[in-house]
């Protein structure tokens, strides 16, 4: 099962890779490939310091073990302790222009050697504006839903509740598609509609991205810029299990907190200026019908 998603994930990463330094138009992605001791595959590719995208990291993995870390069993305790083989592709964007949201996709499989074999499928995408547009949300949501249909809804309450930072009281952005343990249809329906949301993510992302880019923006703008990525780097290192499983598994540590952005800034009690786009954004961060 999992030599085909190896390969349709070591692709995409190559296909997203190429369209994102075509966006950037300055900047290339690096290429390691980290051969781990149990063997399997670890690919980190980072482009950094481009002309438009300040830092992204689209990175491939194949792993092996002989216990699943707690951050993979939390949802199945019946799993834990088992070997198994996992295959992920991860990656997120941090734009320079504040005007062009941050992304975030992640899809994965999981083939775990239990007395009765398991394996499921997991991910999404999501999105998170500083300074959202209608247009641009709109777009995202509707591409989301032509590429898993009826799953759309469920989906998307999955994201919201998952990318929400409960310490803050609202969602890191305006969401998108998640969904975890995925396995209806049986190995080949399941495989269908990860690599439709895999195919699916330039489509959503890279017209917002181009109609963006070249808005100008203020000082001001891109102090608020870094103020929001605080709010990112706060759900990565506190509350998502993708970076509590790479810690717990042993991955390499600059391949595990490379979607951190490379700038950040946390202001004491801010407070935005009423009546101000800075102001607007609050309303962006609860669950809502964007379509």
């Amino acid at each position: 099962m999992i030599e085909p998603v190896v390969k349709y994930f070591t692709a995409l990463q190559s296909e997203i890779c190429s369209a994102l330094e075509t966006l950037d138009g300055k900047a290339t992605f690096s290429l390691e490939q980290i051969t781990p001791p149990n063997g399997g595959l670890s690919q980190p590719r980072v482009l950094a310091g481009g002309a438009h995208i300040e830092k992204a990291a689209v990175q491939f993995t194949h792993s092996k073990g002989a216990a699943l870390p707690p951050a993979a069993t939390e949802r199945n305790p019946h799993l834990a302790g088992s070997a198994f083989q996992a295959a992920a592709i991860s990656l997120i964007v941090h734009p320079c222009n504040p005007h062009v949201p941050i992304t975030h996709m992640n899809l994965r499989f999981f083939y775990v050697e239990a007395d009765e074999p398991v394996w499921y499928f997991g991910g999404g995408y999501d999105l998170t504006p500083c300074y959202p547009e209608d247009d641009d949300v709109r777009l995202w949501h509707q591409t989301a839903k032509d590429a898993v249909g009826s799953h759309y809804q469920p989906f998307k309450e999955t994201c919201d509740d998952y990318f929400f930072l409960s310490h803050r009281g609202e969602t890191r952005g305006v969401g998108g598609i998640f969904f975890d343990d995925w396995t209806e249809g049986g190995f080949e329906d399941s495989f269908a509609l990860v690599k439709r949301v895999g195919d699916s993510f330039l489509a959503a992302y890279q017209p917002i991205f181009a109609r963006r880019m070249h808005t100008p923006f203020t000082d001001a703008q891109r102090d608020f810029q870094l103020y929001r990525r605080g709010r990112y780097a706060e759900f990565n290192l506190a509350i998502d299990r993708g970076t509590k499983y790479g810690l717990q598994s042993g991955r390499r540590i600059e391949s595990v907190l490379a979607s951190l952005p490379p700038l950040v800034k946390w202001v004491y009690d801010y407070q935005p200026e009423p009546g101000s786009r800075e102001a607007a954004l609050s309303a962006y961060l609860k669950p809502r019908d964007w379509l």
